[in-house]
């Protein structure tokens, strides 16, 4: 059976990475993974939180790592499954600034 996923509305898929950047920085070790992975210094996360690239970078660093993806959505009362469909979406042909 081959699976489908529904696709989310960008603004939706945004609105779940904002809520995953949150849940990355509310933890130092989660944060300074992040920072670790993507390059980006603390100064310019505050500064562009909003980036497409951030965004994405966030949904990147959760659905790589099933028990932060797991307990995240979790408590942002989603399903695992609409956090990687928000992933995908805000996935796609792109210019990487981080």
């Amino acid at each position: 059976m081959q699976r489908t996923f529904n696709t989310l509305a960008r603004e939706d898929a945004e609105t779940i990475a904002l809520q995953a950047l949150a849940f990355l920085a509310s933890e130092e070790s989660r944060l300074s993974h992040f920072i670790a992975q993507t390059g980006i210094t603390l100064e310019d996360l505050h500064v562009r939180a909003n980036e497409p690239d951030v965004l994405r970078a966030a949904l990147d660093i959760l659905t790589q790592d099933e028990p932060n993806l797991l307990m995240f959505a979790a408590n942002a009362g989603l399903d695992a499954e609409r956090v990687v469909q928000a992933h995908a979406t805000l996935e796609g042909p792109h210019e990487r600034s981080i």
